[in-house]
């Protein structure tokens, strides 16, 4: 007889395959793409996997794949390896899940890693490894942006990240808490999580509709150590929540998710703008980070912790140092009335109104799919190896819409939706 926990993660993982991926008959599915400096799924969470790989079987699906990551093998690799080696990368892994995302064949990213794993080593090693990381993946990363298949990234606790957002439990009750808190925020607990998603789904989806509606030429964020204003290319594009792939697959890309985004115009951006919550990225935590911005380029970076380290990441190219998505999040989620911090982008930025540094969405922009590089970036669009999320929203924070007209309305006040759908 299953326990409570066992039908809650049965629960999760039919979430994350019929929510997320919405998986269809015939398709085949890959668990675990390079990413962030990851090769894959940690093996901790394979009793999960499982569960996703038997309904994935049983809603029809050709094959499942599994590529595996281990963070202490990483951790060795940093450890132990020649200097002038961290250049090396399986670029077999790479290859494969490009070959299935040009396939149209769904993938699914488990997101979870121990935020210190890699500190105390050189800042320069872990850049150097995030940015092979990256060349490696960039036209896998270009497929999703362009919707070219359904995926989706969810998570799950791991050792060394659950001691980390409970450090005051043992070890068992923190990973037992974790899952509890997790199942919250991701809707897992109510007696149908597939309708509570749909009906959270069409929620976010109505915000959507209403900004679209909206055309504004831009937003201004303003807060404590915040005023920012970011321009909007014309034929922008909000999303979030439920989005379609080229062949007309919906998908929710995040479990868990409150967001809704679009990419702001890379080149029209002014103001200053200051994170308020700490980021977690490529195995190294950031923290007070302040950024300046003038014509759309990053002019000054500082932070109290991971200050070289994210000045290292954002030298991989031009773009890196622009914005490429703004997203907005009510202080009012799940996630962010848990007051917990995790350490986690994936949960972390479902708790706050962020922007990201690099890569812009081409969904995010009208007619973008079939662009050329050239088109996409005189069209306002931003390109880069990075993607960076960084949490900017609080509930001292206020967003208004720019008319082209230069008139201003109020789309957030204190951190909350300004307007009714």
């Amino acid at each position: 007889m299953l326990n409570d926990f066992e039908r809650n993660l049965d629960k999760y993982a039919e979430v994350i395959v019929k929510v997320g991926l919405n998986l269809q008959p015939g398709q085949r599915l890959l668990i675990g793409w390079p990413a962030s400096g990851l090769y894959g799924t940690p093996i901790e969470l394979a009793p999960l996997v499982r569960r996703i790989v038997k309904l994935a079987y049983q809603g029809g699906a050709r094959l499942v794949e599994v590529l595996w990551n281990d963070d202490q093998t990483r951790l060795l690799r940093f450890q132990y390896a020649p200097p002038g080696t961290l250049e090396e990368f399986p670029t077999w892994r790479a290859v494969a899940a490009i070959e299935m995302a040009e396939a149209g064949d769904a993938v699914l990213r488990l997101s979870a890693q121990d935020p210190d794993l890699l500190a105390g080593q050189d800042p320069r090693r872990i850049s150097l490894f995030n940015s092979t990381n990256a060349k490696h993946i960039a036209p896998f990363g270009q497929i999703l942006s362009r919707s070219g298949t359904n995926w989706s990234v969810a998570t799950a606790p791991v050792e060394g990240w659950t001691e980390k957002v409970f450090p005051d439990l043992p070890p068992d009750e923190a990973q037992a808490r974790f899952w509890d808190v997790l199942f919250d925020i991701c809707r897992i607990k109510q007696p149908d999580p597939v309708a509570a998603w749909t009906e959270h789904i069409n929620q976010l989806l109505a915000r959507i509709g209403y900004l679209n509606g909206k055309r504004y030429a831009g937003l201004r964020l303003r807060g404590p150590g915040t005023d920012l204003t970011l321009g909007l290319p014309d034929g922008h594009i909000w999303g979030g929540a439920r989005m379609p792939t080229q062949a007309g697959i919906d998908f929710t890309a995040n479990i868990p998710t409150e967001e809704v985004f679009t990419s702001p115009h890379a080149a029209k951006t002014e103001g200053f703008i200051t994170m308020s919550k700490p980021l977690c990225y490529g195995g190294a935590v950031i923290e007070g980070l302040r950024m300046v911005f003038s014509a759309g380029r990053m002019t000054e970076l500082t932070a109290s912790k991971g200050q070289d380290y994210l000045r290292q990441v954002l030298a991989v190219d031009e773009g890196a140092r622009r914005l490429g998505e703004i997203a907005l999040v009510p202080h009012s989620s799940p996630i962010s009335q848990s007051g917990m911090l995790f350490y986690n982008t994936l949960i972390d930025e479902n708790a706050a109104s962020h922007i990201a540094v690099g890569r812009g969405f081409r969904f995010a922009l009208e007619g973008a799919a079939s662009m050329s590089d050239e088109e996409f970036e005189a069209a306002g669009g931003n390109q880069s190896l990075v993607h960076i999320d960084c949490m900017v929203g609080s509930d001292e924070m206020d967003v208004d819409g720019l008319a082209s007209d230069g008139s201003e309305e109020p789309v957030m006040r204190s951190g909350e939706w300004a307007f009714e759908v």
